[in-house]
């Protein structure tokens, strides 16, 4: 009896050891606790830890780390804008975080990391996504409406890709459909000091402005002002080409355009997400024209990775087509869920 307890201890003993083993990153928070597993990422204040014990991915405040240990390469960039590869760890006495990279040291602390990401990650742990729907009827004039936004994005060690497609569409009798489709893709490629590069090409049609299609490429560069792990703010401007078809005009234009913009991203209020953004479109080729697009979102989350979004765009142009409107906006409230 004594020899199977004791083959059965031995055989506990190896499964936690092998365990522990496959598991090479632990923390040690600020209250004490320990947890030891696989760090996935962290991004917007929030770490993202894989554990043997859990069949759910922990997700804990990065302001309640105190020690990190890990044999595990990241993506990691810190809240001046420099970025590494390489590992990080708490050393010494004074509780200093260190990252290595390519054999070189350097003497950080925990507070001032605000991204990490493993760099053995494969492809589709790399990817993010979300999408969200908002319906409507009413029996008034059989009044239906549809909202739709969706985003897929794919980080790599330097650069970032991103697709999107938002769509509304309103209906009722009597009354000729009203929709609006916007679209596009765009990536970044980050430089050292939270400096970026920039190019996109997006698509635009609505009923409202009298717009078939806008088709805007856009080139251009960035910074990010401030990029901790409340809040990230950027600036960027460069040069945009545009074409634009119109409803019923048989005549279509082309210009040469300037832009300016900014992106403010606030994250640390507890499950609310604010997100919002204004570029402004001076044209070099038009005299006297300029348009300006803005958008606010702001999105709470709920559990299992569903969230209720309100949403607020709004284009302006001060030259539309001869029978479109300067301004179109859409307000939607939606509910969606994110990878």
């Amino acid at each position: 009896m004594k020899t199977s307890y004791l083959v059965s201890l031995a055989l506990l003993l190896s499964m936690g050891a092998k365990e522990l083993l496959a598991q090479t990153d632990s923390l040690i928070l600020k209250n004490g606790n320990v947890i030891v597993g696989e760090i996935k990422s962290l991004n917007n204040g929030v770490l993202t830890i894989e554990t043997g014990y859990s069949k759910k991915d922990f997700t804990i405040e990065w302001s309640g780390v105190k020690e990190i240990f890990s044999k595990s390469l990241f993506l990691i960039t810190l809240t001046d804008g420099r970025r590494f590869n390489g590992t990080v760890n708490t050393t010494g006495e004074d509780k200093k975080l260190t990252i290595v990279e390519n054999g070189k040291e350097t003497a950080t602390s925990v507070d001032e990391v605000v991204f990490l990401k493993g760099l053995k990650a494969d492809f589709w742990s790399r990817m993010s996504a979300h999408v969200d729907l908002g319906i409507s009827f009413s029996k008034a004039n059989n009044l239906q409406q549809i909202i739709m936004n969706s985003a897929l994005s794919y980080l790599a060690n330097k650069w970032q890709g991103d697709v999107y497609y938002d769509m509304t569409k309103s209906s009722q009798d009597s009354i000729s459909t009203t929709k609006r489709i916007d679209g596009g893709l765009g990536a970044k490629y980050f430089l050292q000091h939270d400096w970026f590069l920039s190019a996109s090409l997006s698509f635009l049609s609505n009923t409202e402005q009298a717009l078939d299609l806008r088709t805007t490429g856009k080139l251009g560069g960035g910074k990010f002002l401030k990029h901790t792990n409340k809040t990230y703010w950027n600036v960027a401007g460069g040069l945009s080409f545009n074409n634009e078809s119109f409803t019923n005009e048989t005549e279509s234009r082309s210009s040469l355009e300037a832009f300016i913009g900014s992106e403010l991203n606030l994250f640390d209020i507890g499950d609310l997400n604010l997100l919002t953004s204004v570029w402004v479109y001076p044209s070099l080729t038009e005299s006297g024209r300029w348009r300006t697009d803005f958008q606010f979102d702001a999105k709470y989350d709920l559990p299992r990775d569903f969230y209720i979004k309100a949403n607020l765009t709004l284009n302006y142009d001060s030259k539309p087509a001869k029978v479109g409107a300067e301004t179109d906006y859409v307000l939607g409230f939606t509910f969606g869920w994110e990878l």
